[in-house]
């Protein structure tokens, strides 16, 4: 059971989570506090004082203070070319770096997270070009439009406010349609739990690898963020290369799902990775899993080894963090105050909403998931352009609480790097047992999972490691299709005793870390053999189209 709240703290953090800000954001742990207790007198009081000597030289027009070049907020020729919006420009940049450097350089990591994230949200929030007057772009296009913009973005706030949580709406999703354009690489669900469906996709060719593969997607969020539109499809993709491709595709769960938790998830994903195999007639599969999924694949491979089973013939994780004390933003959010209040507010409701869990991951990104929205939505008066990733994003789905107490156990105690402390379904977790060849992928610009927090996990697992670094950023790493011009992935073994070692002796090319994985696995999954007729089998007979019913709700 969750912890106990006084009446009186609970309904005064209450509005702070459904406001949108992270739990505690303002308490007497938060981020905020955590900033201002580590925040030097001394240092301070010559913070304030080389601050008054740069607005001086901004005023008198000698400062040589200038925007980042690759900061889009002050692309506008007035921040250069005005004498005006130059000095607002520098005065905020000044005030920016002023905040920065009250942040002590030895304080602990997690510290230093909470006060780094307080930073970012009040500097973000305090930008002029938040504002219809500080933005010479908005003003511009209010005066071109004779207010129109003004009109149009006073209705999108309107509209946010009534529809979207009062938060800015990042993506228009009405061209997008599981199963017409989202989701339509053919296949059949060939077996359906209370928990999840097991989709086996069709063979795009006559042959296929004879050792199949199982992608196990996070718990929250739908899983045809692998399956986006055609020719960005990790599914589309992976069958083209000549594999017997399953996904799992887990149910949307309720308030009556409360007690499902971790020992539920990796029942079923054993369970899912079991029937491959019977499916496909093979002793050994290719797993692959993504974010929160390699936790679920990790743990299961690991209850595996213990009984002896060598059913992972592969083990592929993608954005996944095993060891999380370690550097990373989220780590802000590791103090007790946070956790007890999440776990309380959850309890309550049976589930954590996908909404809920978006607002506290977009003020993680305040500057490009809050007010870049802000800007174009309601002072340029735009509508958020169409995007298939961005639509999947908003498709949010829920988190047991169970399971989502279970996580915060893991996030809090991080027992998963020692080897028998943690347990699933009454098994010692040795992640050291797991020794088949694995591959591991990290983002170069993730900040929910750090690439260097994932590239630890080659020294857990007990196999052979490849790892991989895919440009981008969390979930745009993974959807990342060889088609992609801009692609590329860093790929070496993952046998260096650190991350920066590692980059050093890796190997960087052009295109996705798809083709690395594929090609990789593919070494790995015997001869070729004839692709099935049909999909499924006898025990586990095909049932509905691809993608199935538990997607749609």
């Amino acid at each position: 059971m969750a912890d106990n709240l006084d009446p009186a703290e609970q309904d005064g953090e209450t509005l702070e989570y459904e406001l949108g800000l992270p739990p505690a954001m303002f308490g007497p742990e938060g981020p905020f506090a955590s900033f201002l207790k580590s925040a030097d007198p001394f240092g301070l009081l010559h913070q304030n004082v080389d601050l008054a000597k740069t607005m001086f030289q901004i005023g008198m027009g000698k400062s040589t203070l200038a925007a980042d070049p690759r900061d889009a907020r002050f692309k506008d020729d007035a921040w250069t070319e005005s004498p005006v919006y130059r000095r607002v420009l520098q005065s905020y940049l000044a005030m920016t770096e002023a905040v920065e450097q009250m942040i002590p350089d030895d304080l602990e990591h997690d510290q230093r997270a909470r006060a780094e994230l307080a930073a970012s949200i009040v500097t973000s929030t305090l930008a002029p070009t938040n504002t219809l007057l500080g933005n010479p772009a908005a003003a511009k296009r209010a005066i071109a439009t004779k207010g129109g913009s003004v009109a149009k973005g006073l209705k999108n706030f309107v509209d946010d406010l009534l529809h979207n949580d009062g938060m800015p709406s990042q993506v228009d999703d009405s061209g997008f349609e599981v199963g017409k354009n989202l989701a339509v690489t053919p296949g059949k669900v060939v077996h359906r739990t209370e928990m999840f469906e097991l989709i086996h996709y069709q063979p795009a060719g006559d042959t296929v690898y004879a050792i199949p593969s199982l992608l196990i997607p996070p718990q929250i969020g739908r899983f045809y963020f692998t399956d986006l539109a055609p020719g960005r499809s990790f599914a589309e993709y992976t069958v083209a290369q000549g594999f017997n491709h399953f996904v799992i595709s887990w149910r949307n769960p309720g308030k009556e799902h409360r007690d499902w938790g971790l020992d539920n998830y990796v029942a079923a994903a054993l369970e899912a990775m079991e029937a491959v195999s019977a499916i496909t007639g093979q002793p050994r599969i290719n797993v692959i899993s993504f974010c929160a999924g390699g936790i679920l694949a990790s743990l299961a491979s690991s209850i595996l080894a213990a009984r002896g089973s060598d059913l992972v013939n592969t083990l592929a994780l993608c954005v996944t963090m095993l060891n999380w004390k370690v550097e990373a933003t989220i780590g802000a959010f590791r103090l007790p105050a946070a956790l007890k209040l999440s776990k309380s507010q959850t309890q309550k409701k049976g589930v954590l909403t996908g909404s809920d869990l978006h607002k506290v991951f977009s003020w993680l990104r305040p500057n490009d998931l809050v007010w870049n929205y802000w800007v174009n939505n309601y002072l340029m008066g735009d509508s958020p352009a169409p995007f298939d990733i961005l639509a999947w994003n908003k498709d949010s789905t829920n988190l047991p609480a169970k399971l989502h107490q279970d996580f915060l156990n893991i996030f809090q105690n991080n027992e998963l790097i020692e080897p028998g402390v943690f347990k699933a379904l009454d098994t010692p977790i040795d992640l050291g047992s797991i020794t088949c060849d694995s591959f591991i992928v990290g983002a170069q610009t993730d900040h929910l999972t750090p690439w260097k927090a994932c590239y630890e996990s080659c020294g857990l697992l007990g196999g052979a490691s490849t790892f991989a670094l895919s440009n981008g950023g969390h979930v745009a790493a993974l959807v990342n299709p060889p088609s992609n011009p801009k692609a590329y992935h860093t790929i070496g073994a993952g046998t260096a005793a650190g991350a920066d070692a590692w980059l050093e002796q890796a190997v960087k090319r052009n295109g996705s870390w798809w083709e690395g994985w594929t090609k990789w696995c593919a070494e790995r999954s015997g001869a070729r053999v004839p692709a099935p007729r049909k999909l499924g089998s006898k025990a586990y007979p095909a049932q509905s189209d691809a993608p199935g019913s538990y997607v749609l709700q």
